[in-house]
Protein backbone atom coordinates (compact mmCIF):
# COMPACT_ATOMS: atom_id res chain seq x y z
CA UNK A 1 0.00 0.00 0.00
CA UNK A 2 1.28 3.68 -1.27
CA UNK A 3 2.09 5.87 1.92
CA UNK A 4 -0.92 7.96 0.47
CA UNK A 5 -3.31 5.46 1.05
CA UNK A 6 -2.03 4.17 4.16
CA UNK A 7 -2.21 8.08 5.65
CA UNK A 8 -6.00 8.41 4.24
CA UNK A 9 -6.78 4.96 6.14
CA UNK A 10 -5.68 6.74 9.16
CA UNK A 11 -7.57 10.61 8.06
CA UNK A 12 -10.72 8.33 7.66
CA UNK A 13 -10.37 6.15 11.30
CA UNK A 14 -13.28 7.11 13.87
CA UNK A 15 -11.95 6.29 16.39
CA UNK A 16 -8.49 7.69 16.07
CA UNK A 17 -7.45 8.64 19.77
CA UNK A 18 -7.37 12.06 19.97
CA UNK A 19 -4.29 13.28 20.42
CA UNK A 20 -2.65 11.75 17.29
CA UNK A 21 -5.66 13.54 15.37
CA UNK A 22 -4.96 16.41 16.11
CA UNK A 23 -1.40 15.78 15.08
CA UNK A 24 -2.43 14.64 11.94
CA UNK A 25 -5.06 17.25 10.98
CA UNK A 26 -2.47 19.76 11.94
CA UNK A 27 -0.10 17.91 9.22
CA UNK A 28 -2.40 18.68 6.29
CA UNK A 29 -0.21 19.88 3.19
CA UNK A 30 2.72 18.96 4.67
CA UNK A 31 3.78 16.17 2.25
CA UNK A 32 7.54 15.43 3.29
CA UNK A 33 6.67 15.46 7.14
CA UNK A 34 3.67 13.14 6.17
CA UNK A 35 5.65 10.70 3.55
CA UNK A 36 7.80 10.35 6.14
CA UNK A 37 5.15 9.35 8.97
CA UNK A 38 3.63 6.58 6.48
CA UNK A 39 6.37 5.55 4.19
CA UNK A 40 7.12 2.51 5.82
CA UNK A 41 6.81 0.63 9.34
CA UNK A 42 9.08 0.72 12.03
CA UNK A 43 11.64 -1.66 11.65
CA UNK A 44 12.90 -4.74 14.79
CA UNK A 45 16.63 -4.26 14.81
CA UNK A 46 19.16 -5.25 17.44
CA UNK A 47 16.97 -4.57 20.13
CA UNK A 48 13.77 -3.98 19.16
CA UNK A 49 11.89 -1.08 17.87
CA UNK A 50 13.04 2.67 18.19
CA UNK A 51 11.50 5.69 16.67
CA UNK A 52 9.71 9.59 16.99
CA UNK A 53 6.47 9.50 18.95
CA UNK A 54 3.51 10.89 17.21
CA UNK A 55 1.06 9.81 14.20
CA UNK A 56 2.02 7.33 11.81
CA UNK A 57 3.17 3.59 10.90
CA UNK A 58 6.76 5.09 10.97
CA UNK A 59 6.29 6.81 14.67
CA UNK A 60 5.78 5.15 18.02
CA UNK A 61 1.95 5.58 19.06
CA UNK A 62 -0.53 3.49 20.77
CA UNK A 63 -1.37 2.13 17.46
CA UNK A 64 2.13 0.62 16.49
CA UNK A 65 2.79 -0.43 20.18
CA UNK A 66 -0.37 -2.49 19.82
CA UNK A 67 0.89 -3.60 15.80
CA UNK A 68 4.04 -4.78 17.87
CA UNK A 69 2.16 -6.57 21.06
CA UNK A 70 -0.53 -8.38 18.69
CA UNK A 71 2.94 -9.84 16.71
CA UNK A 72 4.37 -11.24 20.09
CA UNK A 73 0.52 -12.66 21.23
CA UNK A 74 0.62 -14.69 17.77
CA UNK A 75 3.97 -15.58 18.22
CA UNK A 76 2.75 -17.08 21.80
CA UNK A 77 0.07 -18.61 20.12
CA UNK A 78 2.57 -20.34 17.78
CA UNK A 79 4.71 -21.95 20.77
CA UNK A 80 1.17 -23.52 22.68
CA UNK A 81 -0.59 -23.00 25.71
CA UNK A 82 2.08 -23.47 28.04
CA UNK A 83 4.00 -20.10 26.54
CA UNK A 84 0.85 -18.48 27.02
CA UNK A 85 0.48 -19.63 30.46
CA UNK A 86 3.70 -18.43 31.58
CA UNK A 87 2.63 -14.49 30.18
CA UNK A 88 4.66 -11.59 30.09
CA UNK A 89 6.71 -9.19 32.37
CA UNK A 90 6.29 -5.81 31.06
CA UNK A 91 8.18 -2.76 32.26
CA UNK A 92 8.67 0.91 31.15
CA UNK A 93 10.92 4.31 31.73
CA UNK A 94 10.42 8.00 32.20
CA UNK A 95 9.37 8.80 28.76
CA UNK A 96 6.42 10.64 27.11
CA UNK A 97 3.42 7.30 26.70
CA UNK A 98 5.44 4.86 28.29
CA UNK A 99 3.06 3.82 30.88
CA UNK A 100 0.33 4.16 28.37
CA UNK A 101 2.55 2.01 26.06
CA UNK A 102 2.81 -0.84 28.54
CA UNK A 103 -0.87 -0.94 29.29
CA UNK A 104 -1.21 -0.56 25.72
CA UNK A 105 0.89 -3.69 25.04
CA UNK A 106 -1.13 -5.60 28.67
CA UNK A 107 -4.45 -5.25 26.71
CA UNK A 108 -3.63 -6.65 23.77
CA UNK A 109 -2.20 -9.12 25.45
CA UNK A 110 -5.19 -9.80 27.37
CA UNK A 111 -7.41 -9.99 24.42
CA UNK A 112 -5.53 -13.30 23.50
CA UNK A 113 -6.20 -14.19 27.50
CA UNK A 114 -2.48 -14.04 27.68
CA UNK A 115 -1.58 -12.57 31.27
CA UNK A 116 0.83 -9.77 32.27
CA UNK A 117 2.59 -8.36 34.73
CA UNK A 118 3.01 -4.90 34.82
CA UNK A 119 5.65 -2.79 37.14
CA UNK A 120 3.57 -0.22 38.90
CA UNK A 121 5.88 2.56 37.99
CA UNK A 122 9.04 3.24 35.95
CA UNK A 123 11.69 0.72 36.33
CA UNK A 124 14.73 0.18 35.27
CA UNK A 125 15.71 -1.98 31.83
CA UNK A 126 18.12 -4.86 33.77
CA UNK A 127 15.22 -5.21 36.53
CA UNK A 128 12.70 -6.14 33.59
CA UNK A 129 15.71 -8.53 32.95
CA UNK A 130 15.04 -10.09 35.87
CA UNK A 131 11.72 -10.16 36.52
CA UNK A 132 11.53 -12.28 33.41
CA UNK A 133 13.92 -14.75 35.03
CA UNK A 134 12.26 -14.15 38.37
CA UNK A 135 8.70 -14.90 37.63
CA UNK A 136 9.62 -17.62 34.90
CA UNK A 137 7.84 -15.18 31.87
CA UNK A 138 7.39 -16.57 28.40
CA UNK A 139 9.11 -13.19 27.51
CA UNK A 140 9.08 -9.39 28.43
CA UNK A 141 8.86 -6.14 26.97
CA UNK A 142 10.91 -3.10 27.85
CA UNK A 143 8.92 0.48 27.05
CA UNK A 144 12.35 2.54 26.49
CA UNK A 145 14.17 4.48 24.00
CA UNK A 146 17.69 4.36 26.38
CA UNK A 147 19.94 7.56 26.28
CA UNK A 148 17.61 8.94 23.13
CA UNK A 149 16.70 12.39 23.25
CA UNK A 150 13.06 13.32 24.52
CA UNK A 151 11.11 12.99 21.09
CA UNK A 152 11.92 8.96 21.14
CA UNK A 153 10.32 5.76 22.58
CA UNK A 154 11.14 2.72 22.02
CA UNK A 155 9.89 -1.25 22.46
CA UNK A 156 12.08 -3.92 23.65
CA UNK A 157 11.29 -7.48 23.82
CA UNK A 158 12.96 -9.95 25.87
CA UNK A 159 13.28 -13.64 25.52
CA UNK A 160 12.84 -16.63 28.40
CA UNK A 161 16.61 -15.97 29.60
CA UNK A 162 15.58 -12.57 29.97
CA UNK A 163 18.21 -11.59 27.07
CA UNK A 164 16.74 -9.17 24.55
CA UNK A 165 15.00 -11.88 22.12
CA UNK A 166 17.76 -13.90 19.79
CA UNK A 167 17.50 -13.49 15.99
CA UNK A 168 15.33 -16.75 15.27
CA UNK A 169 12.48 -15.59 17.56
CA UNK A 170 12.94 -11.80 16.63
CA UNK A 171 12.65 -12.84 12.94
CA UNK A 172 9.52 -14.58 13.34
CA UNK A 173 8.26 -11.85 15.62
CA UNK A 174 8.84 -9.35 12.95
CA UNK A 175 7.32 -11.49 10.28
CA UNK A 176 3.82 -11.88 12.40
CA UNK A 177 3.99 -7.84 12.98
CA UNK A 178 4.24 -7.01 9.35
CA UNK A 179 1.40 -9.69 8.45
CA UNK A 180 -0.97 -7.52 10.45
CA UNK A 181 -1.71 -5.30 7.41
CA UNK A 182 -4.29 -2.18 9.23
CA UNK A 183 -2.48 -1.43 12.91
CA UNK A 184 -5.76 1.04 13.44
CA UNK A 185 -7.81 -2.52 13.67
CA UNK A 186 -6.47 -4.43 16.20
CA UNK A 187 -8.81 -5.07 19.66
CA UNK A 188 -7.51 -4.74 23.17
CA UNK A 189 -9.13 -5.68 26.53
CA UNK A 190 -10.74 -3.38 28.75
CA UNK A 191 -8.30 -2.40 31.27
CA UNK A 192 -10.38 -3.28 34.60
CA UNK A 193 -12.06 -6.33 33.31
CA UNK A 194 -8.39 -7.66 32.29
CA UNK A 195 -7.38 -7.11 35.85
CA UNK A 196 -10.41 -8.70 37.94
CA UNK A 197 -9.64 -11.78 35.38
CA UNK A 198 -6.18 -11.94 36.48
CA UNK A 199 -5.17 -11.41 32.95
CA UNK A 200 -3.34 -8.12 34.22
CA UNK A 201 -1.39 -8.20 37.26
CA UNK A 202 0.40 -5.13 38.82
CA UNK A 203 3.60 -6.12 40.22
CA UNK A 204 6.69 -3.93 42.28
CA UNK A 205 8.35 -3.69 45.81
CA UNK A 206 8.48 -7.76 45.98
CA UNK A 207 10.63 -7.87 42.50
CA UNK A 208 12.71 -4.85 44.05
CA UNK A 209 13.24 -6.79 47.10
CA UNK A 210 14.49 -9.83 45.19
CA UNK A 211 16.52 -7.83 42.76
CA UNK A 212 18.25 -6.07 45.46
CA UNK A 213 18.94 -9.43 47.63
CA UNK A 214 20.87 -10.74 44.84
CA UNK A 215 22.71 -7.36 44.39
CA UNK A 216 24.72 -8.09 47.17
CA UNK A 217 26.16 -10.56 45.54
CA UNK A 218 28.04 -8.23 42.92
CA UNK A 219 30.21 -7.15 45.75
CA UNK A 220 33.48 -8.65 45.71
CA UNK A 221 35.33 -7.45 48.96
CA UNK A 222 32.52 -6.34 51.60
CA UNK A 223 35.91 -5.87 54.04
CA UNK A 224 37.54 -3.54 52.00
CA UNK A 225 33.89 -1.22 51.71
CA UNK A 226 33.01 -1.42 55.29
CA UNK A 227 36.81 0.20 56.19
CA UNK A 228 36.42 2.62 53.45
CA UNK A 229 32.98 2.79 51.77
CA UNK A 230 32.10 5.17 54.00
CA UNK A 231 34.82 7.68 53.26
CA UNK A 232 34.23 7.76 49.27
CA UNK A 233 33.00 10.35 48.41
CA UNK A 234 30.09 9.36 45.30
CA UNK A 235 27.99 11.74 42.91
CA UNK A 236 25.30 9.93 41.41
CA UNK A 237 22.87 11.36 38.76
CA UNK A 238 20.28 9.19 36.84
CA UNK A 239 19.60 11.62 34.64
CA UNK A 240 15.57 12.06 35.22
CA UNK A 241 15.59 8.21 34.61
CA UNK A 242 14.92 5.07 36.71
CA UNK A 243 18.44 4.75 38.09
CA UNK A 244 16.47 6.67 41.17
CA UNK A 245 14.43 3.60 41.82
CA UNK A 246 17.25 1.34 42.50
CA UNK A 247 20.59 3.32 42.16
CA UNK A 248 20.59 5.24 46.02
CA UNK A 249 19.16 1.40 47.55
CA UNK A 250 22.15 -0.45 45.99
CA UNK A 251 24.57 1.40 46.71
CA UNK A 252 23.83 2.39 50.68
CA UNK A 253 22.95 -1.91 51.09
CA UNK A 254 26.51 -2.11 50.10
CA UNK A 255 27.99 0.08 52.30
CA UNK A 256 28.16 3.37 50.49
CA UNK A 257 27.12 5.82 52.64
CA UNK A 258 28.64 9.28 51.08
CA UNK A 259 26.60 9.56 48.39
CA UNK A 260 25.22 13.16 46.88
CA UNK A 261 23.15 13.73 44.14
CA UNK A 262 21.93 15.90 41.86
CA UNK A 263 18.66 16.45 43.16
CA UNK A 264 17.21 18.17 39.89
CA UNK A 265 18.09 15.30 37.84
CA UNK A 266 16.22 12.83 40.45
CA UNK A 267 12.70 13.86 39.04
CA UNK A 268 11.53 11.39 35.98
CA UNK A 269 11.03 13.62 33.31
CA UNK A 270 10.46 12.67 29.76
CA UNK A 271 11.79 16.05 28.50
CA UNK A 272 14.81 15.62 30.25
CA UNK A 273 15.30 19.56 31.20
CA UNK A 274 18.61 19.80 32.48
CA UNK A 275 20.96 18.27 29.76
CA UNK A 276 20.50 18.25 25.93
CA UNK A 277 20.45 14.71 25.42
CA UNK A 278 20.37 12.25 28.40
CA UNK A 279 23.13 9.97 27.30
CA UNK A 280 25.89 9.40 30.31
CA UNK A 281 28.69 8.67 27.21
CA UNK A 282 28.16 12.88 26.18
CA UNK A 283 30.77 15.38 28.60
CA UNK A 284 27.55 17.44 28.34
CA UNK A 285 25.16 14.73 30.65
CA UNK A 286 28.18 15.39 33.27
CA UNK A 287 27.85 18.97 33.93
CA UNK A 288 25.45 19.84 36.93
CA UNK A 289 27.43 16.37 38.76
CA UNK A 290 30.88 17.93 37.70
CA UNK A 291 29.66 21.22 39.50
CA UNK A 292 28.28 19.03 42.10
CA UNK A 293 31.48 17.18 42.26
CA UNK A 294 33.81 20.13 42.68
CA UNK A 295 31.70 21.64 45.26
CA UNK A 296 31.80 18.68 47.28
CA UNK A 297 35.50 17.51 46.40
CA UNK A 298 33.84 13.82 45.14
CA UNK A 299 36.37 10.96 44.46
CA UNK A 300 34.36 9.98 41.63
CA UNK A 301 30.84 11.07 38.91
CA UNK A 302 28.84 7.94 37.81
CA UNK A 303 25.45 8.76 35.65
CA UNK A 304 22.87 6.32 34.35
CA UNK A 305 20.82 6.60 31.33
CA UNK A 306 17.37 6.57 31.31
CA UNK A 307 16.62 2.61 31.18
CA UNK A 308 19.68 2.50 33.69
CA UNK A 309 20.79 -0.18 31.52
CA UNK A 310 24.26 1.98 30.50
CA UNK A 311 26.70 3.83 33.33
CA UNK A 312 29.05 6.60 32.86
CA UNK A 313 31.69 7.43 34.85
CA UNK A 314 33.60 10.73 35.18
CA UNK A 315 37.50 10.18 37.27
CA UNK A 316 39.18 13.33 39.13
CA UNK A 317 42.23 14.42 37.84
CA UNK A 318 45.04 15.47 39.55
CA UNK A 319 44.42 19.22 38.98
CA UNK A 320 41.02 18.77 40.37
CA UNK A 321 38.79 18.60 37.08
CA UNK A 322 36.90 15.56 35.82
CA UNK A 323 37.48 13.38 32.59
CA UNK A 324 34.22 11.50 31.54
CA UNK A 325 35.71 8.18 30.83
CA UNK A 326 35.05 5.99 27.55
CA UNK A 327 33.09 3.01 27.49
CA UNK A 328 36.05 1.10 26.74
CA UNK A 329 38.20 2.42 29.67
CA UNK A 330 35.24 1.43 32.58
CA UNK A 331 35.41 -1.88 31.17
CA UNK A 332 39.10 -1.78 31.07
CA UNK A 333 39.34 -0.88 34.56
CA UNK A 334 36.17 -3.22 36.27
CA UNK A 335 37.78 -6.75 34.42
CA UNK A 336 41.62 -5.44 35.86
CA UNK A 337 39.75 -5.33 39.30
CA UNK A 338 37.56 -8.01 39.39
CA UNK A 339 40.00 -10.57 38.57
CA UNK A 340 42.66 -9.54 40.02
CA UNK A 341 39.99 -9.66 43.33
CA UNK A 342 39.84 -12.83 42.67
CA UNK A 343 43.04 -14.15 41.91
CA UNK A 344 44.34 -12.52 45.71
CA UNK A 345 40.98 -14.52 46.65
CA UNK A 346 41.85 -17.32 45.32
CA UNK A 347 38.71 -17.79 43.60
CA UNK A 348 39.40 -17.03 40.20
CA UNK A 349 38.17 -20.30 38.35
CA UNK A 350 40.07 -22.09 35.66
CA UNK A 351 37.68 -22.20 33.32
CA UNK A 352 36.59 -18.54 33.82
CA UNK A 353 36.00 -16.29 30.52
CA UNK A 354 35.06 -12.67 30.17
CA UNK A 355 32.87 -11.33 27.24
CA UNK A 356 32.89 -8.56 24.54
CA UNK A 357 31.23 -7.41 21.49
CA UNK A 358 33.75 -7.35 18.34
CA UNK A 359 34.06 -3.56 18.24
CA UNK A 360 34.73 -3.45 21.83
CA UNK A 361 38.97 -2.22 23.14
CA UNK A 362 41.41 -5.26 22.75
CA UNK A 363 42.69 -3.80 26.25
CA UNK A 364 40.36 -5.89 27.30
CA UNK A 365 41.36 -9.15 25.97
CA UNK A 366 44.96 -8.05 27.13
CA UNK A 367 44.08 -7.84 30.62
CA UNK A 368 42.36 -11.36 30.42
CA UNK A 369 45.06 -13.05 28.85
CA UNK A 370 47.29 -11.65 32.01
CA UNK A 371 45.21 -13.52 34.04
CA UNK A 372 44.71 -16.49 32.33
CA UNK A 373 41.57 -15.88 31.13
CA UNK A 374 39.72 -16.44 28.29
CA UNK A 375 38.17 -13.74 26.38
CA UNK A 376 35.31 -14.86 23.97
CA UNK A 377 34.23 -11.84 20.84
CA UNK A 378 30.57 -11.79 19.98
CA UNK A 379 28.59 -9.43 17.64
CA UNK A 380 27.40 -6.46 18.94
CA UNK A 381 23.99 -6.83 20.78
CA UNK A 382 23.84 -7.68 24.47
CA UNK A 383 21.92 -10.82 23.93
CA UNK A 384 25.12 -12.19 22.01
CA UNK A 385 26.46 -12.18 25.26
CA UNK A 386 22.96 -13.45 27.32
CA UNK A 387 22.80 -16.57 24.63
CA UNK A 388 26.61 -17.82 26.11
CA UNK A 389 26.19 -16.73 29.37
CA UNK A 390 23.03 -19.37 28.70
CA UNK A 391 25.24 -21.73 27.13
CA UNK A 392 27.91 -21.52 29.99
CA UNK A 393 25.42 -22.78 32.20
CA UNK A 394 23.57 -25.33 30.08
CA UNK A 395 27.13 -26.92 29.16
CA UNK A 396 29.51 -26.31 32.13
CA UNK A 397 32.50 -25.28 29.34
CA UNK A 398 33.48 -21.57 31.46
CA UNK A 399 32.30 -19.86 34.47
CA UNK A 400 31.21 -16.21 33.35
CA UNK A 401 32.73 -13.39 34.95
CA UNK A 402 32.05 -9.76 33.24
CA UNK A 403 30.55 -9.10 29.68
CA UNK A 404 30.72 -5.15 28.16
CA UNK A 405 30.07 -3.58 25.26
CA UNK A 406 31.93 -0.26 24.37
CA UNK A 407 28.59 1.56 24.28
CA UNK A 408 28.44 1.70 28.20
CA UNK A 409 27.32 -1.57 29.12
CA UNK A 410 28.30 -4.03 31.68
CA UNK A 411 27.05 -6.85 33.55
CA UNK A 412 28.57 -8.13 36.17
CA UNK A 413 26.37 -10.97 37.87
CA UNK A 414 24.13 -13.24 35.05
CA UNK A 415 21.09 -13.37 37.38
CA UNK A 416 19.98 -10.35 34.67
CA UNK A 417 20.58 -10.98 30.92
CA UNK A 418 21.37 -7.55 29.88
CA UNK A 419 23.21 -4.48 30.40
CA UNK A 420 22.72 -3.30 34.28
CA UNK A 421 23.82 0.04 35.20
CA UNK A 422 22.58 -0.68 38.82
CA UNK A 423 25.32 -3.82 39.10
CA UNK A 424 27.92 -1.45 37.36
CA UNK A 425 27.16 1.55 39.74
CA UNK A 426 28.13 -0.75 42.68
CA UNK A 427 30.99 -2.49 41.22
CA UNK A 428 32.39 1.01 39.94
CA UNK A 429 32.21 2.60 43.60
CA UNK A 430 34.02 -0.61 45.23
CA UNK A 431 36.86 -0.44 42.84
CA UNK A 432 37.37 3.49 43.52
CA UNK A 433 36.92 2.88 47.21
CA UNK A 434 40.07 -0.12 46.46
CA UNK A 435 42.20 2.64 44.78
CA UNK A 436 41.11 5.15 47.82
CA UNK A 437 42.65 2.41 50.29
CA UNK A 438 46.00 2.92 48.07
CA UNK A 439 45.96 6.12 48.09
CA UNK A 440 44.94 6.87 44.47
CA UNK A 441 42.08 7.49 42.04
CA UNK A 442 40.27 5.98 39.60
CA UNK A 443 42.60 8.06 37.08
CA UNK A 444 45.19 6.95 38.66
CA UNK A 445 44.22 3.12 38.56
CA UNK A 446 43.16 3.68 34.79
CA UNK A 447 46.76 5.00 34.59
CA UNK A 448 48.56 1.92 36.09
CA UNK A 449 46.37 -0.03 33.48
CA UNK A 450 47.82 2.07 30.33
CA UNK A 451 51.22 1.55 31.94
CA UNK A 452 51.21 -2.00 32.27
CA UNK A 453 49.30 -2.79 29.37
CA UNK A 454 49.92 0.09 26.78
CA UNK A 455 48.01 3.08 25.96
CA UNK A 456 44.77 2.52 24.13
CA UNK A 457 42.58 4.67 22.24
CA UNK A 458 38.92 4.50 20.64
CA UNK A 459 36.59 6.70 19.01
CA UNK A 460 32.93 5.75 17.72
CA UNK A 461 31.52 7.98 15.01
CA UNK A 462 27.84 8.05 14.66
CA UNK A 463 26.75 9.28 10.99
CA UNK A 464 22.82 10.27 11.45
CA UNK A 465 21.17 9.88 8.27
CA UNK A 466 17.60 10.44 8.74
CA UNK A 467 14.41 10.48 6.69
CA UNK A 468 13.25 8.22 3.52
CA UNK A 469 16.65 8.54 1.93
CA UNK A 470 18.51 8.07 5.08
CA UNK A 471 18.12 4.16 4.65
CA UNK A 472 19.33 4.27 1.30
CA UNK A 473 22.46 5.62 2.26
CA UNK A 474 23.48 3.77 4.91
CA UNK A 475 23.04 0.70 2.56
CA UNK A 476 24.82 2.49 -0.46
CA UNK A 477 27.62 3.08 2.76
CA UNK A 478 27.97 -0.24 3.69
CA UNK A 479 28.02 -1.56 -0.20
CA UNK A 480 31.24 1.32 -0.76
CA UNK A 481 33.14 -0.17 2.11
CA UNK A 482 32.51 -4.08 0.97
CA UNK A 483 32.95 -3.46 -2.55
CA UNK A 484 35.56 -1.03 -2.73
CA UNK A 485 37.76 -2.17 0.54
CA UNK A 486 39.93 0.67 1.77
CA UNK A 487 44.09 -0.78 2.02
CA UNK A 488 44.79 2.05 4.34
CA UNK A 489 43.67 4.38 7.23
CA UNK A 490 45.79 7.74 8.33
CA UNK A 491 48.99 5.65 6.39
CA UNK A 492 48.57 2.63 8.07
CA UNK A 493 48.18 -0.27 5.45
CA UNK A 494 45.06 -2.50 6.11
CA UNK A 495 46.57 -6.44 6.65
CA UNK A 496 42.84 -8.16 7.00
CA UNK A 497 39.30 -7.81 6.51
CA UNK A 498 36.35 -9.44 8.61
CA UNK A 499 33.18 -9.58 6.52
CA UNK A 500 30.41 -10.70 9.20
CA UNK A 501 27.62 -10.77 7.01
CA UNK A 502 29.97 -13.17 4.18
CA UNK A 503 31.46 -14.67 7.37
CA UNK A 504 35.12 -14.07 5.23
CA UNK A 505 38.19 -13.13 6.88
CA UNK A 506 40.45 -11.88 3.99
CA UNK A 507 44.35 -11.53 4.36
CA UNK A 508 46.48 -9.06 2.19
CA UNK A 509 47.82 -12.27 1.12
CA UNK A 510 44.80 -13.58 -0.43
CA UNK A 511 44.49 -16.37 2.38
CA UNK A 512 40.52 -17.05 3.15
CA UNK A 513 38.90 -18.28 6.42
CA UNK A 514 35.53 -18.52 7.69
CA UNK A 515 34.04 -16.63 10.48
CA UNK A 516 31.98 -18.88 12.92
CA UNK A 517 29.61 -15.87 14.26
CA UNK A 518 26.30 -15.56 13.15
CA UNK A 519 25.85 -13.46 10.23
CA UNK A 520 25.78 -9.72 10.56
CA UNK A 521 26.34 -6.55 8.87
CA UNK A 522 29.86 -5.70 9.69
CA UNK A 523 32.91 -4.79 8.26
CA UNK A 524 36.30 -4.92 10.25
CA UNK A 525 39.39 -3.76 9.21
CA UNK A 526 42.74 -5.12 11.22
CA UNK A 527 45.83 -2.64 10.43
CA UNK A 528 49.37 -3.66 10.38
CA UNK A 529 50.01 -1.95 13.63
CA UNK A 530 47.15 -4.01 15.42
CA UNK A 531 44.75 -0.93 15.19
CA UNK A 532 41.34 -1.47 13.79
CA UNK A 533 38.42 0.13 12.30
CA UNK A 534 34.70 -1.56 12.13
CA UNK A 535 31.43 -0.12 10.34
CA UNK A 536 28.06 -1.20 10.90
CA UNK A 537 24.50 0.29 10.92
CA UNK A 538 22.77 0.65 13.82
CA UNK A 539 19.85 -1.95 14.21
CA UNK A 540 17.43 0.66 16.15
CA UNK A 541 18.69 4.21 14.90
CA UNK A 542 18.87 5.55 11.29
CA UNK A 543 22.55 5.59 11.64
CA UNK A 544 25.63 4.13 10.46
CA UNK A 545 28.75 3.80 13.10
CA UNK A 546 32.48 3.76 12.78
CA UNK A 547 34.71 1.90 15.55
CA UNK A 548 38.16 3.09 15.81
CA UNK A 549 41.04 1.53 17.88
CA UNK A 550 44.41 1.70 18.32
CA UNK A 551 47.25 1.56 20.86
CA UNK A 552 50.77 3.23 21.18
CA UNK A 553 53.81 3.79 23.60
CA UNK A 554 52.25 7.11 24.83
CA UNK A 555 48.57 8.23 25.09
CA UNK A 556 49.27 11.29 22.85
CA UNK A 557 50.94 8.94 20.35
CA UNK A 558 47.26 6.59 20.77
CA UNK A 559 45.70 10.04 20.19
CA UNK A 560 47.10 10.99 17.29
CA UNK A 561 46.41 7.61 15.44
CA UNK A 562 42.68 7.71 16.21
CA UNK A 563 42.51 11.60 15.06
CA UNK A 564 44.32 10.53 11.62
CA UNK A 565 41.69 7.48 11.55
CA UNK A 566 39.07 9.65 11.69
CA UNK A 567 40.04 11.98 9.12
CA UNK A 568 40.18 8.52 6.85
CA UNK A 569 36.94 7.43 7.54
CA UNK A 570 35.69 11.46 6.95
CA UNK A 571 37.26 11.37 3.37
CA UNK A 572 35.87 8.35 2.29
CA UNK A 573 31.99 9.04 3.65
CA UNK A 574 32.29 12.54 1.78
CA UNK A 575 33.22 11.25 -1.50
Amino acid sequence: MSWEKTYQTWLNEETLEAGLKAELLSLEGETDKLKDAFYAPLEFGTAGMRGLLGVGINRMNIYTVRQATEGLARLMESKGKEAKKRGVAIAYDSRHMSPEFSMEAAKVLAKHNIPSFVFESLRPTPELSFAVRDLHAFTGIMITASHNPAPYNGYKVYGEDGGQMPPHDADALTTYVRGIENPLTIEVADENEAKDLGLITIIGADIDDRYLELMKGVTINQKLIDEVGRHLKLIYTPLHGTGEMLGRRALAQAGFSSVAVVEEQTIPDGDFPTVKSPNPEEHSAFAMAIALGEKEDADVLVATDPDADRLGVAVRLPNGEYQVLTGNQIGAILIKYILEAHKQAGTLPENAAVLKSIVSSELATKIADSYGVTMMNVLTGFKFIAEKIQQFEETGSNTYMFGFEESYGYLVKPFVRDKDAIQALVLTAEVAAYYKSLGKTLYDGLQDIFAEYGFYAEKTISVTLSGIDGSEKIKALMTKFRNEAPTEFGGVKVTVTEDFKELTKVSVDGTVEKLTTPPSDVLKYIMEDGSWIAVRPSGTEPKIKFYLATSADSQVEADAKIAAFEASVNEITAE
